[in-house]
């Protein structure tokens, strides 16, 4: 089936291979593995090589590499945590989840603590003389090839702690992570089922469907739900879309000609989790970025560079949300209803507090409206009324806490051009 990242099970599995532990897991299988094979191919290696490369030579090296890559994955854990509460402090403690799916950390991880586990088990192994005579050769070989891989992953490491906990590599990752949820968004409406809009109607015998727990909606199984919609008469009307906080019990959507019972199947298949997501929850990252701006703008910090930073950073992801073309396909999903991305909810979550927390300061106050301006020109009507509707708010803002007259006249110059503002 298209699409099929929508499912359930895809989603576990994407969110397994982000987990640091697995790769670590499979890096020290690997390396287990490595030693095992030594003892299988013993009897292909040639007699001269046996008697040139012995125990003796393998032992000390093997050696070094169990303690080096020991005190080495030690360090570097715990910098990693170290990197991770500095850019939660400086950021927002939401952003931890997005270091946590660094591959670059997770790798370089995976090979130090694999290495270890490597030597470790052949220094075991050959003290218990598990290993025949001879097989040392391939013992050395083996090493050589984790050696290099250290070797790599040290450069790659020593490159990546540049950057890693620093604030324009964090926003970076913000960033990456919220475009890829919103053009998805844009691309599949309605995750692709049906856009449900005010005057779609409801027929008065439709079931109830209510939340089976209490938390955020992380992700909405569109293929399982539509697996149990047999016949061409079954309807599911949602209301609640991916980021929005359900309690148990609760009426999230109704549903028409499925059987006694399957309602709570249906229901069963929205994820529910204590904390939102990025897989399908288009406003998540702007929200991320803007308490950014927000922690940027507080007295304690007090910089607002970082603020302006993430107002242009938010534009451009919004703009390119604008511009990007929704598929011009049917519905993969054609008795699924669901309300598309609210496009008021995005501004809101975007800007809403650097309005509020950024009107005391100028610069900021004319970046955001400046920003407004662009996105109030978008060719997405919706957006572009939501982004009025910011502005105008910000400049009420900005109004009441400019502490001087030649500020507020000077914003009300820069934004005089702009129609909507009064």
């Amino acid at each position: 089936m298209k699409f099929n990242f929508l499912s359930t099970w895809v989603m576990t599995l994407l969110r397994l291979s982000r987990k640091l532990w697995l790769r670590v897991s499979l890096f020290a299988l690997l390396a287990v593995l490595a030693a095992a094979v030594s003892i299988l191919l013993e009897d292909q290696i040639p007699t001269a090589l046996k008697d040139r490369f012995t125990t003796e030579s393998v032992m000390p090296i093997l050696s070094i590499l169990a303690s080096g890559m020991l005190a080495v994955s030690t360090f570097s854990l715990n910098v990693m945590v170290t990197a991770h509460n500095a850019a939660a402090q400086q950021t927002t403690p939401r952003v931890h989840r997005i270091l946590l799916a660094d591959t670059t950390t997770h790798t370089a991880l995976a090979v130090f603590i694999g290495a270890f586990v490597y030597a470790l088990s052949s220094i075991i192994l050959i003290k218990s003389n598990v290993y025949p005579e001879g097989s040392s050769v391939l013992v050395l070989g083996f090493t050589v090839a984790v050696v290099v891989l250290v070797l790599l992953a040290l450069l790659r490491w020593i490159h990546h702690l540049s950057d890693l906990g620093s604030m324009d590599a964090t926003l970076e990752a913000t960033e990456a992570a919220a475009r890829a949820c919103l053009i998805r968004a844009r691309r599949l409406p309605s995750l692709g089922g049906v856009v449900m809009t005010q005057e779609t109607a409801i027929p008065a015998q439709a079931s109830s469907l209510t939340a089976p727990a209490s938390g955020y909606v992380q992700f909405i199984d569109m293929p399982g739900i539509s697996e149990r919609l047999k016949s061409d008469q079954t309807r599911v009307y949602l209301y609640a879309r991916p980021g929005d906080y359900l309690v148990e019990g609760q009426i999230i959507g109704h549903a028409t000609g499925v059987k006694d019972g399957e309602t709570g199947a249906i229901a069963r298949r929205l994820t529910i989790g204590t904390h939102r997501t990025f897989e399908q929850d288009a406003s998540y990252g702007l929200l991320v970025l803007s308490e950014t701006a927000s922690r940027a703008l507080s007295p304690g910090i007090n910089d607002p560079g970082t603020a302006i930073a993430v107002i242009c950073r938010q534009e451009k992801l919004l703009l390119e949300w604008a511009h990007a073309d929704p598929k011009k396909t049917k519905p993969l999903f054609p008795r699924i209803l669901l309300p598309d991305t609210a496009r008021h909810a995005m501004i809101e979550n975007a800007f809403a507090g650097t309005a509020r927390d950024g009107a005391d300061q100028i610069e900021v106050a004319l970046r955001l409206l400046d920003a407004l301006g662009r996105i109030a020109d978008a060719p997405d009507t919706d957006l572009a009324e939501a982004a009025r509707d910011m502005s105008t708010r910000a400049l009420e803002y900005a109004d009441a806490a400019l502490p001087l007259d030649r500020e507020r006249r000077r914003l009300r110059d820069a934004t005089g051009g702009i129609s909507f503002l009064p």
